[in-house]
């Protein structure tokens, strides 16, 4: 079973995720039974269906595409149990946008999962913008990814894992208060 890194820990991965294969429709995708992540459009073409299923006792999930808006998915943004983000390659940063607009703007609670061109030297900064499980390249280590979160004793700047900035926490510190 493939390992994923979830709440700092690398645990088991029990989600497939489904990608369509070339001139396959999202209408006429076939779709696992069991936990399955399937892409925006396969649930924007096939939501109610989906839905059912979720009724009958399987998880739901889907996964973005850096190219995908996240508003699409608000309407329905409760009914999933995971939300994961495609990071195609490693330079590609769209998906910490759509991680924070996931998590600010549109209040999304449950696990958010980077999928992908995902490396150690991302991880403490995935963290920030509101992921909380990531899906670690295939040909690098997890264990050695697990150190990644330590990179930085300290943040100056607010975001979704810290709402104060640095100085506002120092302040309120120094004042023995709150800010």
């Amino acid at each position: 079973m493939a390992k994923i890194i979830k709440g700092r820990q690398i645990v088991d991965d029990a989600w497939q995720v489904l990608t369509l294969a070339e001139g396959e429709t999202p209408k006429h995708a076939v779709v696992p039974v069991g936990k399955v992540l399937v892409p925006l459009a396969v649930w924007l073409a096939r939501h109610d269906e989906l839905l059912q299923r979720k009724h009958h006792g399987d998880d739901l999930g889907v996964w973005l595409s850096p190219a995908d808006d996240p508003a699409a998915l608000v309407p329905h943004i409760d009914h999933f149990a995971v939300i994961a983000v495609e990071f195609p390659r490693f330079s590609d940063g769209r998906g910490y946008s759509i991680a924070a607009l996931l998590r600010s703007r549109y209040g999304y609670k449950g696990e958010l999962r980077a999928i992908g061109d995902v490396l150690r030297d991302q991880l403490f900064y995935l963290a920030r913008v509101g992921f909380d499980a990531f899906a670690m390249r295939a040909d690098r280590s997890i264990e050695d990814a697990l150190n990644g979160f330590k990179d930085f004793s300290e943040v100056y700047q607010s975001t979704v894992d810290q709402s104060l900035p640095l100085f506002r926490r120092r302040d309120a510190h120094v004042s023995g208060g709150t800010a």
